[in-house]
């Protein structure tokens, strides 16, 4: 079975900043387990998980609802990620680079929305 959200840009870049985010926690203190470190999970998969549920849903204005949700939990994302900056626990260059891609996403994202929007 085919997979329809596979072929969207935004969610391959979405995608990819999961996979780079859960890199980049992976070294965040044990204490953060149960905080930081889940809470920026659970945003950042949420935003390409948002996607793909929104692009299986039957009608534009659907979908619409659901990428309006991923990119609240992307905007969410970017505050973690600076808070991690902040605390140290990624680097100002690593903050940097996972930034460029949010921004990335962002701009993908809203260029769905538009395309999407009636």
């Amino acid at each position: 079975m085919a997979h329809p959200w596979k072929n969207l840009l935004a969610w391959k870049k979405a995608h990819n900043l999961v996979l780079q985010v859960y890199k980049a926690t992976a070294v965040f203190p044990a204490s953060e387990k149960w905080g930081l470190t889940a809470q920026l999970r659970k945003a950042i998969v949420s935003v390409a998980a948002n996607i793909v549920e929104g692009k299986s849903k039957k009608t534009d204005k659907e979908f619409l609802h659901f990428l309006f949700i991923s990119r609240g939990s992307l905007e969410e994302s970017r505050y973690y990620l600076l808070l991690a900056s902040d605390l140290e626990y990624i680097s100002s260059e690593e903050h940097t680079e996972l930034e460029t891609l949010c921004a990335e996403v962002s701009y993908l994202l809203n260029k769905l929305i538009k395309a999407v929007t009636p």
